[in-house]
């Protein structure tokens, strides 16, 4: 295995601004520089980034120096983050503009996986149709990016309709795409993580590493919350997961060095 972390940390996840107003152009972002996310996370110890899609795009008109940037600190690219609404027919033909817009950036790129979040909250609730709307959108993705050399892999998220047990054996019921299973978010949406990574072993293809606390609410670096990763540790091994293990941190109230730092420490003694 692989280790690898997620830009997110320098900066927080944003968003593109005129997203509000043009669906099409609703990339996740994140305001901190990568260079300097990649600076530090090889010096962390990390071979791999996962980078937001909003993010790779600002590199679409001058893609060499993004290449460049990986070499000088012999970092790939493992994985683009994307994600849409997918349950309102209106937009999905801008939703999906962006989807292959960050499909080309991610091939182009050099990247493995494309790892997508989505399936909206209705202010009214959620409905059996919305399940549906959002399996077909996932396997729409899922034929795209395998078009393309890609895997897809979902990403079951908080203030999704994917949240609980129930919703996640729902929708990989319901759609074939591969699974990135967020120690974190399954954890605080009340999903056996490690169960569920045992439970869906063979369509496991990405896997984030967070830790968590549920009272106050906080995403941590590994070791500094609740989560039992001894456990899910073991299920990695149990499945024979050899992909990458891509810690992820939405955000760090100090040096996200040094929070880098602190998980390659606790893998290290501890996977």
């Amino acid at each position: 295995m692989k280790l690898g972390y997620q830009t997110i940390t320098w900066g927080g996840v944003v968003g593109q601004a005129q997203g509000v107003t043009s669906i099409k152009d609703l990339f996740y972002q994140t305001y901190g520089s990568t260079a300097k996310a990649c600076e530090d996370i090889a010096a962390a110890g990390y071979s791999g980034i996962e980078i937001f899609d909003g993010n790779l795009a600002e590199y679409a008109n001058d893609p060499d120096s993004f290449r460049s940037l990986l070499s000088k600190h012999n970092l790939e690219l493992v994985s683009v983050y994307t994600g849409a609404n997918f349950i309102y027919n209106d937009i999905l033909v801008d939703e999906f503009h962006k989807i292959k817009q960050a499909i080309v950036f991610a091939k182009s790129m050099g990247a493995i996986n494309l790892i997508v979040g989505g399936g909206a909250k209705r202010s009214t609730g959620t409905t059996e149709e919305d399940f549906q709307m959002l399996a077909k959108g996932l396997d729409q993705v899922t034929d795209l990016a395998a078009a393309a050399g890609l895997t897809a892999c979902y990403h079951p998220h908080l203030t999704t309709i994917v949240e609980t047990t129930t919703e996640l054996d729902k929708i990989m019921s319901l759609s074939k795409i591969h699974l990135c299973p967020d120690t974190a978010h399954l954890t605080a949406g009340g999903v056996d993580a490690a169960a569920a990574i045992r439970k869906y072993g063979k369509r496991v293809r990405h896997i984030h590493l967070k830790d968590y606390t549920a009272n106050p609410f906080a995403f941590l670096p590994l070791g500094k919350g609740n989560i039992d990763f001894a456990d899910i540790f073991s299920a990695i091994k149990e499945v024979n997961y050899d992909g990458w293990l891509v810690v992820e941190l939405d955000g760090y109230n100090g040096d996200p060095k040094d929070a880098a730092d602190i998980s390659m420490k606790f893998i290290k003694e501890n996977l």
